[in-house]
């Protein structure tokens, strides 16, 4: 029976990063795959939905220019298809490659994999045949699929999760999305971009993209419906069905009205679940939390040489924050000891019109944390390099604490290109370091992260523009027990 000192279970971007990294520490590593490496970091997921964005936001951008300009969805669909063809090939050749120079480290099977008991697995390939390893250890990397609502069914046809918008042949005339979460709000934001689709929104929630700040609701709203899209707010989904070809949903509002609409397309986005199902877990005696992930204390599961990464958790289901599981879980394992992950400087990206770049707390997580905080925003009308794009709407917030060290809680950039400007203030809450060096540096002009200086000078009461003459453009504010007090200066 073939020993390795770690066997990944899952191929994605978590278990890859991980089998990559035990390579480094002179280890013997088994990767199993059931079905493509890459997971969905490539297919159905990350790279397909953002080549779609980016090739959505171009086309509005000329339809600005040409209001007749006639996009094909057969050109958009190969866009994505070379896209996906190309990161496909490098992974799968790096494997290869490898397979053949790390002959003694690495090995990779294309097969399900089952949990026998913590060290034991069992690999199913797709001949049928059966073959069983140990290992000393294991890392469980087995993903998530998208969630589906037990009063619907999805055929991945009319109705469909994200996994099924590969099914399209067409833009199709009209499509409502279901969740109007980061997720709902970037399909939104892509199909109603195009100009060929009649998107509509449904969300029971007061607003949409609840967990982020009103202001930013506010704006990647106005742009939807800019666009021509529509939402339902407020709304709670009664029944949604397919009869004579299209989809028909029913919604009640509050006090009882009901409306039934009809739409060519339905895609459902109410979150994804963790793949906990038919590996085995039981038998190694690896336990679940209240919300159906593999129970961790910092990648490490109940049984100690199991490690867990990735969506399969119950923490923020992102790649970077999945591949970054996948490598500390490894030098957990084989590596010195290390300091546990921490999750307050995740850098993230939310893939809308505008664009928007975020990176620890927002204004309602102080609120609701009870932090006194001071908050400091800059509207992108005042930044060079937005002028020169003629791309002005958007923002620049800062959130610091209510004291002299002014250490920063968060940050959000709103506008054309926010995520060039995030990285540097995400160093600074990662590194626990204050506000001066950052405004003192000089930076390139024109280019976005100038916005991010002169909301850390109107910090220090040194901006340029000054929030007592630009009063719209410039806002300076201290919030304490939920009550914001808006200030000439900060200091």
């Amino acid at each position: 029976m073939e020993h390795y000192d770690l066997i990944v279970i899952g191929g994605g971007p978590s278990g890859y990063a991980g089998a990559m990294r035990a390579i480094d520490f002179g280890k013997k590593v088994l990767l199993i795959e059931k079905k493509r490496v890459g997971g969905a970091g490539i297919y159905d997921g990350v790279l397909t939905s953002k080549t779609l964005w980016e090739q959505a936001l171009k086309i509005s951008s000329i339809r600005e220019m040409i209001p007749n300009y006639e996009v094909k969805f057969d050109d958009i669909s190969k866009i994505v298809n070379e896209a996906v063809f190309e990161r496909k090939t490098q992974m799968t050749v790096h494997l290869k490659l490898l397979e053949k120079l790390e002959r003694r480290l690495f090995y990779y099977e294309k097969g399900v994999a089952f949990l026998q008991d913590k060290n034991t697995v069992q690999i199913t390939k797709e001949d049928g045949t059966i073959k069983t390893v140990t290992s000393d250890y294991i890392l469980l990397a087995t993903g998530s699929r998208p969630r589906k609502p037990n009063n619907i069914t999805v055929d991945e046809k009319a109705i469909v999760t994200s996994d099924g918008i590969k099914t399209f042949t067409s833009f199709p005339k009209s499509m409502v999305v279901l969740g109007a979460g980061v997720i709902g709000c970037e399909f939104a934001t892509i199909f109603s971009s195009f100009g060929k689709t009649k998107v509509t929104l449904i969300d029971k929630a007061p607003r949409i993209l609840p967990f982020e700040d009103e202001d930013i609701a506010d704006i990647i709203k106005d742009n939807l419906e800019a666009n021509g899209a529509h939402v339902h707010q407020g709304a709670s989904l009664k029944r949604m069905e397919i009869k004579n070809g299209e989809v028909e949903y029913e919604l009640e509002y509050q006090g009882g009205r009901t409306e039934i609409h009809h739409v060519e397309k339905a895609l459902i986005s109410i979150g994804r679940i963790p793949n906990v199902e038919n590996i085995g877990l039981e038998n190694a005696g690896v336990k679940l939390n209240e919300r159906g992930s593999v129970w961790d204390d910092d990648t490490q599961t109940n049984i100690s040489n199991i490690f867990v990464a990735g969506d399969v958790t119950t923490e923020v289901a992102l790649v970077n924050v999945g591949e970054r599981e996948g490598r500390h879980a490894v030098v957990r394992m084989f590596g010195p000891t290390v300091k546990p992950l921490t999750y307050q400087n995740i850098s993230s990206i939310m893939f809308l019109n505008p664009e928007v770049a975020a990176v620890g707390m927002n204004e309602q997580d102080c609120v609701a944390k009870g932090i006194a905080h001071k908050v400091v925003k800059l509207d992108y009308t005042t930044n060079a390099r937005a002028i020169a794009m003629r791309k002005t709407k958007g923002f620049f917030k800062i959130i610091v604490t209510n004291d002299n060290g002014m250490r920063i809680l968060g940050m959000r950039v709103v506008g054309e290109h926010a995520s060039s400007a995030i990285q540097a203030v995400a160093y600074l809450i990662h590194t626990n370091q204050g506000i001066r060096e950052l405004a003192d540096m000089m930076h390139p002009h024109p280019s976005i992260i100038e916005g991010v200086q002169e909301c850390l000078r109107m910090l220090l009461n040194k901006s340029i523009y000054k929030p007592y003459v630009f009063k719209d453009r410039l806002k300076c504010y201290i919030c304490e027990s939920g009550v914001c007090t808006p200030v000439e200066s900060l200091v």
